[in-house]
């Protein structure tokens, strides 16, 4: 297995590879920025891009979707109750302070418990609205993981005062849908260093 997080763009979002050593694909997870970066570590690895899924649609997540499916043919997975956030990514960009990036409606939805990712790492898409209403994590039960975007960091949850947000929700979301993990689960979120679903659950002020 081949998995490497890094940030990228001035938000320091969190963008994933995962792959499959021996077939070679490889699937992307939020590639908000630094397309040229992400598309050459691609490259170097040798890796086939099969899917690119986006956990929800703020700027420093999905800016780089269209940039990064134009250079290797894999289809954008979003949630689509995430589209009017795709509507507004003019404003978004002046939030930030960038220029507006390409957008476009996902190829495929990722709807709740549908299964993604590769033949040898699947994942289960988890809903979690509350950040966006189409906030989603990547349940990897297999590896032990899961991918919570912005929805749960360590030591701290998403923000809900942007469009769509709403703190109820989120907090919802995190204990019917994230807690039930396993402690054990690594938890790999939007922003900042990784942490475990039994960490959070024992010491996150928010969920207290």
């Amino acid at each position: 297995m081949i998995l490497e997080t890094f940030p990228v763009g001035p938000l320091q979002c969190n963008c994933t590879i995962l792959a499959d050593e021996e077939t070679r694909e490889a699937i992307v997870i939020d590639p908000g920025d630094e397309v040229s970066r992400i598309h050459r570590r691609l490259t170097t690895l040798g890796l086939t891009l099969k899917q690119i899924l986006v956990t929800h649609a703020h700027i420093d997540h999905i800016g780089g979707a269209v940039k990064l499916k134009s250079l290797t043919g894999a289809p954008i997975f979003l949630n689509e109750d995430d589209l009017p956030l795709l509507k507004i990514m003019a404003e978004q960009a002046a939030w930030v302070g960038v220029d507006t990036p390409e957008t476009a409606p996902p190829d495929e939805a990722l709807t709740d418990a549908r299964r993604v990712g590769l033949h040898t790492y699947p994942a289960e898409v988890i809903h979690t609205p509350g950040h966006t209403q189409g906030s989603i994590c990547l349940h990897f039960a297999p590896l032990k993981m899961v991918l919570a975007g912005d929805t749960l960091f360590a030591g701290s949850i998403g923000r809900t005062d942007l469009p769509g947000g709403n703190g109820e929700q989120i907090i919802h979301s995190i204990q019917a849908r994230l807690l039930t993990l396993p402690d054990e689960t690594k938890v790999i979120p939007g922003h900042g260093p990784a942490t475990t679903i039994g960490t959070e659950r024992r010491t996150n002020p928010f969920l207290k």
